[in-house]
């Protein structure tokens, strides 16, 4: 068992850094909040710090899952932060979304410190993390993810190291480009079937036991049909990958002309206040778009 710090607990890191509790790791946990930090305490009895410094002093891991770069820098870095408290050869785990800028630039800095560095962004959503089912894309060198992985494994199906450090965000940048599209074509789905007609929800049972079958299809068609869309990822948040990932296509070249589309039509259900309706809000849109 190891002893693990845990930064950050949004829907996302509040039930990780359970899991890392009931599987016996000893944890401690930060966040900006303390009435947040107060009740995991209270619920997963473990401990919690009133810095991320004092959080990761003796730890051999610290995982960091906070909202973007400059969020991660402000846990990470300065007097406060956890590197300050960080012992030589100990790891830091970054769940973020992120820029694979900073990973790199966070990983110099943990060098010069004997420390290792990871990023491990996350996919799966809030279900995922809850049910301990996270799918982990991981970026770093190989000996600091031999150690991190068995104690990632308490949250996570799948964990995989995918390069040197950036590569972890670079792989989620290709999970979100994935699901930008797939949420789009299933909301054009289920509103041409609403348009000509058919039944939406028979509609989604006969097409997922073919080609069109997919996770989104699968787990959201019923939610979208009927109008709710607080059943997953925030637009505003998906909105922040985008911008992150297509920042890295002008750098790299790659021409993502679908993606840049999809990421317009958020902005819009944005402009229609839907900026904490989940990404498949997108029907939403369509339903408002005038005929003809």
């Amino acid at each position: 068992m190891a002893k693990v710090a845990f930064i950050g607990l949004g829907v996302m890191g509040f039930p990780m850094a359970g899991h890392l509790a009931r599987k016996g790791h000893q944890v401690c946990v930060y966040n900006r909040s303390t009435a947040k930090a107060a009740a995991w305490v209270a619920q997963f009895a473990g401990e919690s710090a009133a810095t991320p410094r004092e959080a990761a002093q003796g730890a051999d891991l610290v995982m960091t899952c906070v909202g973007n770069d400059d969020d991660l820098r402000s846990v990470v870095l300065g007097v406060d932060g956890a590197f300050a408290g960080m012992a030589p050869g100990s790891v830091l785990v970054d769940h973020t979304t992120a820029s694979a800028d900073v990973a790199r630039e966070l990983a110099v800095l943990a060098a010069e410190r004997e420390l290792g560095f990871l990023d491990a962004p996350v996919s799966g959503g809030q279900a995922g993390a809850e049910n301990g089912a996270l799918t982990v894309m991981v970026g770093g060198e190989q000996a600091f993810y031999e150690r991190a992985a068995p104690v990632i494994d308490s949250y996570a199906k799948m964990v995989k190291l995918m390069g040197p450090v950036g590569s972890g965000q670079l792989t989620k940048m290709v999970n979100q480009i994935c699901i930008g599209g797939l949420v789009q074509g299933l909301a054009e789905a289920l509103h041409f079937a609403q348009c000509a007609g058919l039944d939406g929800h028979a509609a989604m049972e006969v097409i997922s036991k073919g080609a069109a079958q997919s996770w989104q299809l699968e787990n959201r068609h019923q939610n979208m049909l009927a109008g709710k869309f607080d059943f997953g990822f925030a637009v505003d948040w998906m909105r922040k990958d985008l911008s992150i990932l297509l920042d890295e296509a002008r750098r790299n070249g790659a021409q993502l002309p679908v993606t840049a589309l999809v990421d317009q039509f958020y902005a819009d259900v944005q402009a229609m206040g839907g900026g904490r309706w989940d990404t498949s809000s997108l029907l939403a849109r369509l339903r408002q778009v005038p005929k003809g």
